[in-house]
Parts: structure tokens; C-alpha cells; sequence
């Protein structure tokens, strides 16, 4: 009985050890893998390979992007077609320096094609692992000399590089950070950034102009300028300052963002000591203060952001307190009262006093509302533990006033004036500044007074 339940309607097959039917499965399979890619031509299979690419030259950047997408076989013959001479000198454009096309919105049209070339390289290589897809880039697009460091003649006149980081940022859009940290990382040993980065900031401000100029260009137009999202923005920044200590971190940040000449495009070292300056030359200055601060990241705190702050204050040596006072206005609130409360934590009542006054005169000249001033005082006197405290440090806001002033009327009667008689006219400001930051303390008192 036992024996007739077993089913014999099959042959059990044991296993192949011999070199001839190996063969033949090998082969076997081959062919099926072969036809399965023809296949998935679909109506391409029927085209030869030369017809498929002319038929490519047809089609825009965006809709080979597209076309990519499509499957593996179709994926690779574009790799393939990207590689040729052809290929790559109609989708490598390089009219960087045609100065009607860099005055027409920027080079607009320049930059969306690399936008869109960009999303065809990452949707080409999309099954690579990082460092070959990097590679693979690199190989491709080393034929344009303009997106090297050191590679083009006339940068301030060159689209090459605002085209590059606009690649690479259409390319890393939705990469993780350790991807990104692998980019930047491939970036620096192509470029030898580090080392560049090491001549500037550790020599004379200065004495390196050129080397400032192509350091400020290529963190600028390749790693910061693209992103829409600041913390993107800011994870880049991150990368470029944190290998290095606070003080050259401060005069990176001033070669990268500090003001620059109209006329050749290099860092104006003395533009913060030598008078005071305008909003715009201290813009970007605070434009990247804030994107450290605000930005959610255990890489910088509010205190790292702080001392950042005070180093940029004498790069190259002491700025006037004027233009101090600017920046941190322009920092914003939050970045300013921190920067202020610190000082009142660390005993420093009398830099702090004068302080107030510099933001009260650039409150004056720069049409902001005085009462910002008074009641930016106000909050930083709660920072004083004791009265005793406060009182002494409503003293020295006093005291610094009338300092401040008399060194400017000395100035005025010793007859040292320029052309524009810069002397008298911040003596002028500084006493209608004082008037006015007394009026809104008059009617804060007699408001609380009132109530």
C-alpha cells in the first residue's frame, strides 16, 4: 500500500556536473538575455545605431532626459550617445563669454540648459553607485575648460561656472548628505580647494588677490548660489568653513561674501576700516550670518555663529563700530541681541554701551525707526542681574554719547575734512541721532508713567 501512494509520473533530475551541459545553459541564457534587451527597444530595435542618434539630435535635452527613463537598454545607448564627439559637443554648449548672452538675464538661457542636463545625467546614471556616477561626470564634462578652478582667462566675464554649479545642483538635488559629503569631498581633490583655501587664509589679506577672486567664484557660482532651499545653502557653507579654526573661518566668510571692487571684481580688504560703508557692501556678510543661525543644525550653535560674528569684526584688523553696527542690524534680532547679550554677560559694559550708540547713528542715517534702538537697550539691560548693574550700564549709554561726540566735534574744529566733509556730516547725524533716541526714551517713560 505504501508503495502505490508515491507518485512516479515525474524523474527526479540530479544535479549538472558535467562541462558540456554547463555550457549549453550558459549559452542559452545569453541569448535569452539579448533578445530580452532588444525587446525592450520596442520600435527602436529596428533602427541602427548611427539612425538613433541622429534622431537624438532632434530631440531637446529635456526630452532625451525624458526618453532616458524609458528602460535599461534605451538608458544605456544614451550614455553611449553622450560619450561621442557629437553627443557631447551639442550638449556640452559653450558660449560663456558671448556678451550678449551674459547681458540677456544672465545668461538665462545657458543656465536652464545645464538645469535640464543636468536631470539627464542623474536620470542616465541613476543605477550607479556614487563615486562612479562622479567619475563618469567628471570624465564627460573635463572637456570644458571653463568648468575648472583655474581654467578660464576672464572669470568676472565667464558663465562657465554659474553653469557648472547649476549642474551639480540640479544633479545632488534630493541626495542624502552622506552623497553630498561624498561630492564635496570629490570636489576638493579635483579642485585642491583645501590647499587653496589654506593659501588665503593663512597670508596677508591681499596678497593673493587672484587666488581670493577664483576661491570667492568657485564657492559662490558652484556650491552656494543654486539652491532654493537655504538648508541646503547652508549645509554647503557648512562644509566649505567648519575644517577650519574660527579665525580663518571669519576671513573665509569675508573672502567668500565680503565687498568686492566694481572695477576687477577682487575682496576690498579696507572697506570696513577705512570709513564708513553701505548697506550692500555688508549684505551678503549678513545674508550668510543669518543662514548659519537660523538654520537647524547641531554643526553650528548660537554662540559658534556669535564668535564667527566677533572674528569678522577685525578682519583684516578692527572695523569702525559703525559699520559693526550695520552688520548686526542687518543680521536681524535675534542675532543682534545675542551678540549684545553676550558682551553684558561677559562684563563688557563699556563696548557695549558705545555699541547702542553706533546703532542709534546708523538707525539716523539709514531711515530705520529709533525706537528699535531704545527698546534693543531695553532688552539688554534685563540681562544685568542686579540694578546696580543696569544703572551703571544706562551710565555708560550716556557717557558714550557724549565721548563719541566730542571726538567727532574735534575732528570737525582740527579742519581734518575730505571732500564730501564726511566729518561734519556724522557729526551731524550723531547729534540728531541722540535727539532722537532721547525722544523715544522720553515717551517710553511717560507712556509707563501714564499707565
Amino acid at each position: 500500500m505504501m508503495t502505490s501512494i508515491v507518485n512516479t509520473s515525474f524523474t527526479l533530475i540530479p544535479n549538472q556536473k558535467y562541462r558540456r551541459s554547463n555550457r549549453r545553459s550558459s549559452h542559452s541564457y545569453i541569448i535569452g538575455s539579448d533578445s530580452q534587451n532588444l525587446s525592450t527597444l520596442g520600435d527602436f530595435k529596428a533602427l541602427p545605431l548611427e539612425l538613433f542618434q541622429i534622431i537624438l539630435e532632434y530631440l531637446s535635452v529635456k526630452d532625451i532626459s525624458k526618453l532616458s527613463m524609458v528602460s535599461k537598454t534605451i538608458n544605456h545607448r544614451l550614455i553611449n550617445y553622450i560619450s561621442t564627439s557629437s553627443g557631447s559637443r551639442r550638449l556640452l554648449q559653450q558660449d560663456f563669454h558671448n556678451q550678449e548672452l551674459s547681458g540677456r538675464r544672465q545668461g538665462s538661457y545657458l543656465l536652464e540648459h545645464y538645469r535640464s542636463l543636468g536631470l539627464l545625467f542623474k536620470r542616465c546614471t541613476l543605477l550607479l553607485p556614487t563615486k562612479e556616477r562622479l567619475k563618469y561626470i567628471h570624465k564627460i564634462l573635463s572637456e570644458v575648460s571653463c568648468f575648472k578652478f583655474s581654467g578660464c582667462g576672464v572669470p568676472m566675464q565667464c558663465l562657465g561656472l554659474p553653469c557648472y554649479g547649476m549642474f551639480l545642483q540640479t544633479l545632488t538635488a534630493g541626495w542624502d548628505e552622506l552623497e553630498c559629503h561624498r561630492v564635496y569631498n570629490f570636489l576638493c581633490e579635483l579642485t585642491n580647494l583645501p590647499r587653496k583655501v589654506q593659501t588665503v587664509v593663512c597670508s596677508k589679506p591681499g596678497s593673493a588677490r587672484k587666488l581670493e577672486l577664483r576661491i570667492r567664484l568657485f564657492c559662490r557660482n558652484v556650491l552656494l548660489d543654486h539652491w532654493i532651499q537655504r538648508s541646503d545653502s547652508a549645509f554647503w557653507l557648512t562644509r566649505i568653513l567648519k575644517p577650519w579654526p574660527m579665525v580663518n573661518q571669519a576671513r573665509l566668510l569675508y573672502i567668500i561674501f565680503g565687498p568686492i571692487s566694481s572695477q576687477d571684481g577682487q575682496v576690498v580688504w579696507q572697506k570696513m576700516t577705512e570709513g564708513p560703508t553701505d548697506e550692500t557692501s555688508l549684505k551678503g556678510l549678513a545674508d550668510a550670518i543669518k543662514l548659519l543661525y537660523d538654520t537647524d543644525t547641531k554643526e553650528w550653535t548660537a554662540d559658534d555663529v556669535i564668535s564667527l560674528v566677533d572674528e569678522l569684526s577685525v578682519v583684516p584688523r578692527e572695523w569702525l563700530l559703525e559699520n559693526n553696527a550695520r552688520l548686526l542690524i542687518l543680521s536681524g534680532n535675534n542675532i543682534c541681541f545675542t551678540f549684545m547679550a553676550s558682551k553684558a554677560v561677559n562684563g563688557r559694559a563699556n563696548e557695549l554701551a558705545r555699541m547702542i550708540v553706533f546703532l542709534a547713528l546708523v538707525c539716523e542715517k539709514d531711515l530705520y525707526c529709533m525706537d528699535w534702538a531704545v527698546k534693543m537697550m531695553q532688552k539688554v539691560c534685563k540681562v544685568f542681574s542686579t540694578q546696580m548693574e543696569r544703572n551703571n550700564f544706562l551710565q555708560n549709554v550716556e557717557n558714550a554719547f557724549a565721548r563719541v561726540i566730542m571726538d567727532m566735534l574735534q575732528s570737525v574744529m582740527s579742519g581734518d575734512r575730505d571732500e564730501e566733509d564726511s566729518s561734519f556730516l556724522n557729526l551731524f547725524h550723531l547729534v540728531n541721532a541722540q535727539a532722537n533716541f532721547h525722544k523715544e526714551v522720553l515717551y517710553i517713560t511717560m507712556n509707563n508713567t501714564s499707565t
